[in-house]
């Protein structure tokens, strides 16, 4: 048999969605088997200069349209970055305000017994403040704000992905914006008028923050935006560019604006920045950005989450019918009343149920064990990852302040460098490591193999797995140093080691985004928005808890708390499994966790069919 006839026979005896020379490995080449050398002669028809298409169908929808109408990430990278420099920019002037205005309340709820102390101005020096009693008040508070916003946040957030998968991102971008545009007005009030607009106030912003989805849910819309319009091969890149448009805006925001308050000579003048980047970033995604999925696939969105109403609803009729037919037949009682009562009840509780959009991280059937495994672990990861970092960042600058005495300058200058460090690894490093380890091999196996790498969802690589490994090791390290530094040197050194861990979450969110079809990519981010919102429920009680209850004794307890929490989550990530993914069918309960075979093993079952086949004509 001749090797094109071979090779004929084993191309159709090949799965319909698994072409000869496709790999499940993005980085193959370099982290797994070799790449089989079987050139063919003839030029492709998927060359660039023949023409060539990419394999990726998630912008077919746009094909024709004029480039100001077409999604991509780049039209969200520059305002996002505008953004976060105000987000930034405002971060330590904002808790600073806060210490300032609990301080000033705590010194004018005692002038009464005779405890005078030098007045405390909001947006000044106040060292008066750096007293453990107005840290614990401060660490309090900024627990119950957390809370309120965690607490809220998780009832809307996976309403509002899943509602994005529905009706579109943009939408969800305006309702998620409009509650920090509303918490910003309050802020400013609180500042303005202390005496008639109570810091407590501020808990009233966290309502409508939390209302809104506050930055979870930007976060999660964000994403998905992303992911609608950036193949797989690219995905973790491009999340890394949303995370480091984040960590440039923590970076040059508090440097900027420690020149802008110093300019204008007042720290408000910064709240009002920040406002006017809330309102431009609103009417920026109204007319400019374009809408990234077509209503084709929101239609399609739109027909499942029917499908599924209509099923809830046959169960609730067939629950009616069912007791209907028993008191017509003479047989209903008092208790088949009941039961059928708490039967319907059931039913619109588990519809309800506010934990119901975590069922896409656990898909039925036997057969969905890995999936299941690997999407369980990846949103722990993640969660523990996220509420960690997020909880410690508001210790670790009143940590730094307390431990150190450092001011304004000294935390601005300190979050400016860690969040650089970052800005450089997500976008300078991490498209290196992409271009050498995934994009130049799918190139090698283009050229040998004469046809195009799917670039449809196959589950995270080898390559996602261990940039994930690597970057929770590199945050264990950093905040191990944190519990032994004594100086301001050392601190900022460890500083710099946990900035490398900034690849960890953009490489997880974009491996989830790899295991599910599309179409249930807001579904999924939804879901772990709703852990993101939990977590911001109870990490905060743990970390300013701890923090405040050992500030006077061992300050450093809430950093060997974290290093423990880190270990575990790095033990977690040797269950991630590279390759496996939720196929997209029908019906949930037929969704199989699809792993593409290997090389060997497709060309021996083919070898095998074309030599039956040649028996059979002799």
């Amino acid at each position: 048999m001749s090797e094109s006839t071979s090779r004929q026979r084993r191309q159709a005896a090949l799965p319909d969605d698994i072409s000869l020379m496709e790999e499940p490995a993005e980085t193959e080449a370099l982290l797994g088997e070799e790449v089989e050398t079987a050139v063919n002669s003839e030029p492709p028809a998927s060359d660039p200069a023949n023409g060539r298409k990419d394999s990726w169908t998630g912008d077919e929808d746009f094909a024709g349209l004029p480039w100001t109408r077409r999604p991509s990430v780049y039209w969200l990278i520059g305002p996002y970055a505008v953004f976060t420099l105000a987000f930034g920019g405002s971060m330590v002037p904002k808790l600073n305000l806060i210490i300032d205005l609990v301080c000033r309340q705590y010194f004018a709820d005692r002038e009464h017994d005779g405890f005078h102390v030098l007045p405390v101005v909001p947006g000044s020096n106040n060292p008066q403040c750096q007293i453990p009693d107005v840290q614990r008040i401060v660490a309090t508070f900024t627990l119950a704000l957390s809370v309120i916003v965690g607490s809220l946040s998780a009832f809307t957030v996976p309403r509002l992905g899943s509602m994005s998968d529905r009706f579109g991102r943009k939408g969800i971008m305006v309702v998620s914006s409009c509650g920090g545009l509303l918490g910003e007005i309050i802020t400013i009030l609180a500042a303005n008028y202390p005496d008639v607009v109570n810091y407590r106030w501020l808990l009233v912003s966290s309502v409508f923050d939390g209302l809104a989805g506050s930055f979870t849910a930007g976060s999660v819309v964000s994403h998905s935006y992303t992911s609608d319009c950036t193949p797989p091969s690219k995905r973790a890149v491009s999340f890394g560019y949303m995370h480091a448009c984040l960590f440039t805006g923590l970076a040059f925001g508090p440097l900027l604006a420690g020149y802008f308050v110093e300019w204008t000579g007042s720290l408000l003048s910064i709240f009002y920045v920040t406002l006017g980047c809330h309102i431009s970033f609103i009417l920026y995604i109204i007319f400019i950005l374009p809408e990234s999925l077509s209503v084709r696939r929101q239609n399609i969105a739109r027909e499942k989450y029917a499908k599924d109403k209509e099923v809830f609803a046959a169960k609730i009729r067939e629950e009616e019918e069912r007791e209907q037919e028993a008191e017509s037949a003479g047989i209903r009682t008092r208790n088949k009343g009941v039961v059928g009562l708490l039967r319907r009840t059931a039913l619109k509780v588990q519809r309800s149920n506010p934990l119901a959009p975590l069922k896409i991280l656990l898909p039925k059937g036997a057969h969905q064990k890995r999936v299941r495994r690997n999407l369980i672990v990846l949103a722990t990861v993640d969660t523990l990852i996220i509420s960690s970092s997020m909880s410690l960042g508001a210790v670790t600058l009143l940590y730094s302040e307390f431990m150190f005495h450092w001011g304004n300058f000294e935390t601005s200058a300190f979050i400016s460098l860690i969040s650089m460090v970052r800005v450089v690894v997500l976008m300078g490093i991490f498209p290196i490591i992409n271009y050498f380890f995934r994009v130049r091999p799918a190139a090698r196996r283009r050229r040998i193999s004469g046809e195009v790498p799917s670039e449809a969802n196959t589950g995270a690589d080898r390559l996602d797995v261990w940039l994930i490994r690597s970057a929770i090791f590199s945050d264990v390290l950093g905040v191990t140093g944190y519990i032994f530094a004594r100086t301001p040197a050392v601190f900022i050194m460890c500083g710099i080691v946990t900035a490398f861990g900034g690849l960890g979450s953009a490489t997880i969110q974009s491996s989830l985004t790899k295991h599910v079809p599309p179409d249930r990519v807001g579904q999924l981010l939804g879901a772990i928005g709703l852990l993101h919102s939990v977590s911001r429920i109870f990490a905060p009680l743990i970390f300013n808890g701890l923090y405040a209850a050992t500030v006077g004794s061992f300050p450093q307890a809430i950093f060997i708390l974290v290093t423990f929490i880190f270990s575990v989550v790095f033990l977690l990530s040797f269950l991630i499994r590279p390759f496996v993914f939720l196929a997209d069918t029908p019906d949930d309960e037929d969704n199989e966790p699809t792993t593409t075979p290997s090389r060997r093993a497709v060309d021996q079952q083919a070898d095998a069919l074309a030599d039956e086949d040649v028996l059979q004509q002799i």
